[in-house]
């Protein structure tokens, strides 16, 4: 004989025969983990509950279920609920399995078609800043880079960006290998290095080649710490450059994307510089 109580469980949205099944119950349960994940702090019955959109009564039960599978712990003093050691090691292990590169690659040509200018990835190497990957400009207009370049520190808007969330060691050496050596200490750079670490963004005119300009911003993993840089290169005179425009606004917008998929909070102004 058929069970309809499963039936009368899936989701609306997956009633259509094509569609995915589901489990309604499960979904509705979840909004409980997406409220205590959303806020990221420990939530009294009533406040979790109004965050889902259920009333205590109903939230109750799940709480109880997602209780048992280690989801979520309940506070014996206050009695609020947080996430619990199944949900951290969950979360864990996704931060481990992602590969911030290939996600970022993946947003690059959208990216170039978007701001209309050559763009690139740039991680932290064994020689500081390090250009992985370019997309070049849908323009007539095309910017030279190779994959595998070292960027400076000093002159370019994608070492900066880098460099401001590195421990001061590692930028140390990498301006000592450019022939840089102490230019942390002089207050101007150091006062540019500041702003960039407070706006999460760095813009350079004519840094390396007269003419031509680039802005970068970082992205961030989950643990808070630098993953890579994303940067639009073009000419000063057709690529803007100011902070707020256009195409600091599309960099900023896939960046923040990008950090959220790795775990990162969902603001870039809830992280903590590793280099403070």
């Amino acid at each position: 004989m058929q069970d309809d109580s499963f039936f009368s469980d899936l989701a609306p949205d997956d009633a259509h025969p094509r569609a995915p099944r589901g489990i309604q119950s499960v979904e509705v349960g979840g909004q409980l983990l997406k409220a205590l994940a959303h806020t990221g702090r420990r939530m009294a019955l009533k406040d979790l509950a109004r965050a889902a959109g259920m009333t205590p009564a109903k939230a109750h039960p799940y709480l109880v279920s997602f209780g048992k599978l280690g989801l979520i712990t309940q506070d014996p003093v206050s009695g609020h609920y947080g996430l619990g050691p199944l949900a951290i090691q969950l979360g864990l292990i996704s931060l481990q399995q992602l590969d911030p590169i290939r996600l970022a690659i993946a947003q690059l040509p959208a990216l170039a078609q978007q701001i209309q200018a050559t763009v690139a990835i740039s991680v932290w190497g064994t020689h500081g800043p390090t250009i992985i990957r370019v997309e070049e400009s849908p323009t007539d207009v095309h910017v030279a880079m190779r994959h595998g370049t070292n960027a400076s520190v000093r002159l370019t808007a994608s070492g900066k960006v880098l460099a401001a969330f590195m421990p001061r060691q590692q930028v140390e050496a990498a301006l000592a290998q450019d022939g840089h050596a102490g230019l942390l200490d002089q207050p101007d750079f150091a006062a540019e290095i500041e702003a960039i670490r407070r706006d999460r963004i760095s813009v350079v005119s004519g840094g390396l080649v007269a003419g031509i300009g680039a802005i970068a911003v970082p992205v961030f993993d989950g643990f808070g710490h630098v993953a890579l840089s994303i940067s639009a290169i073009g000419p000063s005179a057709t690529l803007d450059l100011q902070p707020d425009g256009a195409a600091a606004q599309a960099l900023h917008a896939t960046a923040q994307a990008l950090s959220r998929q790795l775990g990162a909070p969902a603001t870039p102004q809830d992280l903590s510089p590793s280099a403070s």
